[in-house]
């Protein structure tokens, strides 16, 4: 019993170093492999007990896992697309051959991958994973989904045809009216400048902003009438309000005080008038009251800074870009840039539980525990880096090393082999 319980510990031996030479295997073709997690053979000593006193060879069994948390170094690429994950966590994908008309998608998860758009504008891999997100609302917000399924995520589409517009919302003036045309022998001349906008299509049109004095029988008023119209609306009128100018020492030229004669209401707290133009509520900054800046009126020029505003007219999709937070933003030529989707991060309680997959993909599975999606950076998660890719965790010198050992063990064990068959010879010779 002792001798061939010998013999096939040595089996035992040939057979888990051939299943650790598998994994150095594999681990050393895959050095190279964007994204792939070491294999790992495990030995664990088997006990056989004998009541007789005499003792027999248990052997050895082995173990292979997947270190799927080792993360290996990111590197930088030149496509904005490539994307890794600077800590825990996974990206959620879905195989190309398991997209369904009906919206029901396979998902699998993914530490890295290189996603461009194919045929129809999916983010696909060359290994034929589709990228999956939340969709944006038009206005660039991202809706509530629930964070412990994946049944509000889809497959990420991009229109590479598609043009985009930014509507003004907000505008600026930095203007200096000539407090020397509020004199008594001022002319009453009007001040006419306009500013331009871009309407819910991306059309320029502009505002037309007159000034006009306020002449007195004597002195200076200080005061002007601002009408502002709107070229959208066929040049209607849609504020007028008073402007009354501070002359004091060391506040001398601020505005003071505005007076509301018809359209949108003033803040004087913020500053803001709240204009209606024809594609809807526009906000104009001229100043808070009684602190420099917006507008003013000094000395006898007529004189104004360029008009900052938002918005912007038609542009064409040059980019996609993805931010730390995992939001996909599409960048046009003419400067403007819109969510359009939001890539979750899975993270899941065990890692190592999860099932491998081919391509370097993983399975939810009963070991790994329930998922739960992140935005990229919160919670245990790392942020989300474009223009990256995550490198192999295998270190080629370590697994050399351990090829070496592994090498001497198989011999080792092919040894006893050979010294039990020797062993059971001579017991055979004695017979004879």
């Amino acid at each position: 019993m002792t001798i061939s319980s010998s013999l096939n510990s040595g089996v035992a031996g040939l057979t888990v170093n051939a299943n650790r030479l598998a994994t150095i295997a594999d681990n050393i073709a895959n050095s190279g492999t964007y994204g792939y997690k070491r294999a790992v053979a495990d030995f664990h000593s088997m006990v056989i007990t004998q009541s007789d006193g005499s003792y027999s060879a248990g052997g050895v069994r082995a173990t292979v896992s997947r270190m799927i948390d080792q993360r290996g170094t990111l590197i930088a690429t030149d496509n904005p697309t490539d994307l890794a994950i600077s800590g825990r966590g996974f990206l959620p994908v879905t195989p190309f051959a398991g997209l369904d008309s009906t919206g029901s998608q396979t998902v699998h998860l993914a530490t890295t991958g290189s996603f461009r758009p194919d045929s129809e504008g999916r983010l696909v891999t060359s290994t034929g994973q589709v990228l999956m997100g939340w969709p944006a609302n038009p206005d660039g917000s991202i809706p509530t989904f629930p964070r412990d399924t994946f049944d509000g995520l889809e497959p990420i589409q991009i229109n590479a045809n598609q043009f985009a517009g930014d509507p003004t919302t907000m505008m600026e003036l930095t203007v200096n009216l000539p407090a020397t045309e509020t004199d008594e022998t001022g002319g009453g001349d009007s001040l006419i400048m306009s500013a331009e906008y871009f309407d819910n299509l991306g059309t320029s049109q502009f505002l037309e902003i007159e000034y006009t004095p306020t002449i007195p029988t004597s002195g200076m008023s200080h005061t002007w009438t601002m009408e502002i119209r709107d070229s959208a609306q066929g040049g209607a009128v849609i504020g007028n309000y008073t402007l009354e100018f501070d002359d004091a020492r060391g506040n001398g030229g601020n505005l003071l005080n505005v007076t509301v004669n018809s359209g949108g209401a003033f803040n004087a707290t913020t500053g803001i008038l709240d204009l209606t133009v024809a594609g809807g509520p526009m906000e104009m900054s001229i100043g808070i009251p009684g602190t420099p800046g917006g507008l003013t009126q000094l000395s006898d020029n007529f004189s104004r800074a360029p008009v900052v505003k938002n918005g912007s007219a038609v542009g064409d999709l040059t980019t996609l870009e993805v931010d730390v937070n995992g939001t996909l933003h599409a960048v046009y030529d003419n400067g403007m840039t819109r969510p359009i989707y939001q890539i979750p991060i899975v993270d899941v309680p065990n890692i190592n539980g999860l099932t491998s997959l081919d391509n370097q993909a993983y399975s939810i599975s009963p070991d790994s525990g329930p998922f739960f999606l992140w935005n990229a950076g919160d919670g245990p998660t790392g942020e989300m880096v474009g223009y990256a890719r995550e490198e192999s965790a295998t270190d080629v010198a370590a697994e050399l090393t351990q090829l070496i050992q592994t090498q001497r063990a198989y011999s080792s064990n092919a040894k006893i082999i050979q010294t039990v068959d020797e062993m059971l010879q001579e017991t055979t010779n004695i017979i004879r």
